[in-house]
């Protein structure tokens, strides 16, 4: 059954610290999830956080450390010796270690490192501090089982349970030369099944997929769905072995793109938590704002090209807000599938075979939206034929213009090198609206001269 907070709890809790029985606050929280107990640290001020965090022990509390929100746990770790965030940090794994002291000062990193336990450990971890957080190197773990090719299978169940004593868990036995490059794997049912005096070499499997340490960390995670992983190992520019990146950290990158591809769809340029300061919501949204206000002000300018129409032919202008949102919505409509597309490495053929293939999907679903339009137009709002006609013809036009805007655009973009989800946002919106606003009335003025 899923953990919930209750009232109760949080009161009990702070009766607890309030009245300093540490044995039972231990007796109360020991046994929960430590993704639980980062879930109600979330809900009491820093002090009684940071009281209940001292309280537990190291091991325990380690792993909270990586489940709290980013604000509490700087808070905490404020709060805390050189010595004791290195106690914390010696019972994690060297990626969730790395990425912990990553966000501490230059100064401070420098004391914990000198006063974690195991050298080691401690190597390791300087070691992905070297690698972009974005990239392989940056996301990988360095515990892993390696055996060597010329073992024979005897020695090679000895190493492994030496090895294994410090990983959680074990996905793959990888197997590497003298030189520690990366050879293949072994099989654990090859393992069983063989002689003990068997050669490693006779029995592992060469085949095996890998990334280098400066491959994207998205790219990791497109060749883990694709070939179903449960894990992949990383080597360096000599082939090396250095590391392993597992299903869940591919999650949390998954994860995050997927944030930061909503909120750019949104039109939010920077990444946001809903508990960030208003200054911080501002800088994010504001710049997408404003280029919508500047759309706005190039769609009024549109309008004045036709100010003569406004007099003569006024019921033109009680559809403009129908044909502006046709635009937009079509051109996100047909933007998100490409974006998609690209995020998922599942587009193919030519881009003129793209633009055909929308062209035709748009014309088919403009020519039923204008049908119902013009029947709508006519026989419920009683809009004379010629302006039915007008607008309907309108209508297919832009939903075809709009849809080819909404597929060339990610597009280009993505053979820039920019984040093809901008094109789902307000960019698109904007710029369809306007097109399909300048669309509009230039049909209009051809057919009633005005």
């Amino acid at each position: 059954m899923e953990f919930k907070i209750s009232k109760e709890l949080i009161q009990e809790l702070e009766q607890l610290i309030q009245s300093k029985d540490d044995q039972q606050l231990g007796v109360l929280l020991n046994d929960m999830h430590h993704a639980d107990i980062a879930e109600i640290l979330d809900e009491l001020d820093f002090n009684e956080a940071t009281y209940i965090f001292k309280v537990l022990d190291s091991e325990k509390t380690a792993e909270i450390l990586l489940e709290l929100e980013d604000d509490l746990r700087e808070n905490i770790l404020s709060r805390l010796s050189p010595k004791e965030i290195a106690e914390e940090l010696d019972e994690l794994e060297t990626n969730d270690a790395a990425d912990i002291i990553a966000e501490l000062s230059k100064d401070l990193k420098a004391e914990v490192i000198s006063e974690l336990q195991d050298v080691e450990h401690a190597k390791d971890i300087v070691d992905l501090l070297r690698y972009d957080e974005d990239t392989a190197g940056g996301i990988m773990h360095k515990e892993l089982v390696k055996v060597n090719e010329n073992w024979n299978v005897l020695t090679c169940v000895k190493e492994m349970r030496i090895q294994a004593e410090n990983i959680s868990r074990v996905h793959s036995i990888y197997v590497v030369d003298d030189e520690d490059r990366l050879k293949g794997r072994l099989s654990l049912k090859d393992l069983l099944t063989t002689s003990s005096r068997t050669a490693v070499s006779d029995v592992y499997i060469r085949k095996l997929n890998s990334v280098k340490v400066d491959t994207e960390d998205v790219e990791v995670a497109r060749i883990m769905q694709k070939y179903d992983l449960e894990a992949i190992p990383v080597i360096d520019e000599m082939g090396r072995l250095v590391g392993r990146i597992t299903i869940d950290d591919i999650v949390d990158v998954i994860k995050d793109e997927a944030d930061e591809d909503y909120q750019l769809a949104a039109g939010i340029s920077q990444d946001v938590e809903a508990d960030d300061s208003i200054f911080e919501h501002t800088k994010a949204r504001l710049p997408w704002l404003v280029l919508a206000l500047l759309g706005g002000f190039i769609s009024v300018k549109v309008l004045g090209l036709f100010e003569g129409a406004m007099f003569e032919h006024g019921n033109l202008f009680f559809f403009t807000p129908l044909i502006a949102a046709m635009a937009g919505n079509v051109g996100v409509q047909s933007s998100a599938i490409i974006v998609q597309g690209l995020a998922n490495n599942t587009l193919s053929g030519s881009l003129f075979s793209r633009l055909i293939k929308e062209v035709s999907l748009s014309l088919l679903n403009g020519v039923i939206l204008a049908t119902i339009l013009f029947l709508g137009s006519h026989f419920l709002l009683n809009v004379e034929i010629i302006i039915g006609i007008i607008v309907t013809i309108a209508l297919v036009s832009v939903i075809i213009i709009a849809s080819l805007i909404g597929t060339f655009i990610p597009l280009l973009l993505d053979k820039f090198g920019i984040d093809p989800a901008l094109a789902t946002g307000p960019f698109i919106t904007t710029s369809n609206d306007i097109c399909g606003i300048l669309i509009y009335f230039s049909i209009a003025k051809m057919i009633l001269g005005f």
